[in-house]
């Protein structure tokens, strides 16, 4: 048993993304945490870090190595999706796109390199949704940040 209602078997590792999910619904995974599992860094993550609705209670999920951020309803779920977590199990994830709006509208919370490497990645990647990026940017107000990178990187 690693959580209430959740159970593994002995020989299995216990996957951390899966299991705060499932026990906490409302989160989506974010930050550090969704670039890495989206492969637009290769330094794993230092914290697990995610989103929830403002107003949500998290002090039962605020501990070591956890950072929670906060978003208005009307973007909580702008550009969710779901991709595997290291350990193969299918955890609900901000995409590409919201990933790179929001490491542009919060860059100095993130080290240089990680977010150099990051908007790196995506800029030069064959899945790149610059259509969506950009609205996306509109919404979060950052359009005009995304925009310069568009112009210098594609």
């Amino acid at each position: 048993k690693v959580a209430h209602g959740i159970y593994i078997l002995d020989n299995v590792w216990p996957d951390e993304l899966f299991v705060l999910q499932q026990r906490n619904k409302n989160i989506i995974y974010s930050g550090e945490t969704a670039l890495y599992l989206h492969g637009l860094t290769d330094r794993e993550y230092s914290h697990i870090c995610f989103t929830v609705p403002i107003g949500y209670n998290a002090t039962h999920i605020k501990k070591k190595n956890k950072e929670v951020r906060y978003a208005n309803p009307e973007i909580l779920d702008m550009g969710t999706c779901e991709i595997p977590s290291s350990s193969g199990n299918l955890v609900k994830v901000y995409d590409k796109e919201r990933c790179i709006c929001d490491l542009i509208k919060d860059r100095k919370k993130y080290e240089i390199q990680l977010y150099q490497t990051a908007i790196k990645e995506y800029m030069s990647s064959k899945e790149k949704n610059l259509s969506r990026l950009i609205e996306y940017a509109v919404k979060l107000g950052v359009r005009d940040e995304v925009m310069m990178y568009v112009e210098v990187m594609v």
